[in-house]
């Protein structure tokens, strides 16, 4: 691993990095977190009887739309071409999980776009049911996987806790 800076030019100002010399490839990235609620709260988006309508319907849709838009929030990401964002959820005692991937066939990854849908999907679900539960927190937003480009294939290790 090298100890250039690629964002930064040689007189010390932000950069977008030059992927045009750059090979396209296919390129995944998987994300994930999760918001811990209670009971109350975690019943209601199952059975879909939150306030304020289809809690997880409305984070995917939320995701898909901020993984398309990640060029224009983070600034020195690359506005991409994705070919698909998927958002899948699953129930835990105490939380509901997202988990994201994003791919796309081009020349830079789709991490951030992976991380974004996560986050968006998750601020959403927060949104969405907060009249349930105020005290919600989102936590252990990371990427798990990411396939593609010159780095390769990158597999986190799982988390134990």
């Amino acid at each position: 691993m090298g100890n250039a800076l690629t964002h930064i030019d040689a007189e010390g100002t932000a950069r977008m990095v030059d992927v045009g010399g750059k090979t396209d490839t296919r390129r995944i990235a998987v994300a994930s977190g999760r918001i811990v609620m209670t009971d109350y709260a975690l019943e209601a988006i199952r059975a879909g009887d939150a306030p304020k309508g289809d809690v997880l319907g409305t984070a995917r849709i939320a995701g898909i739309m901020a993984a398309k838009k990640t060029g224009d929030l983070i600034p020195m990401c690359h506005p991409l071409t994705l070919d698909a964002v998927n958002l899948d959820f699953a129930f835990e005692s105490d939380a509901v999980v997202v988990t994201a991937t994003a791919s796309l066939t081009g020349k830079t990854g789709v991490e951030m776009e992976a991380l974004t849908a996560t986050s968006v999907a998750l601020l959403t679900i927060y949104d969405m049911a907060k009249a349930l539960d105020k005290g919600m927190v989102i936590e252990s937003i990371r990427l798990i996987e990411k396939i593609g480009g010159k780095s390769g294939h990158w597999k986190a290790v799982p988390d134990d806790s």
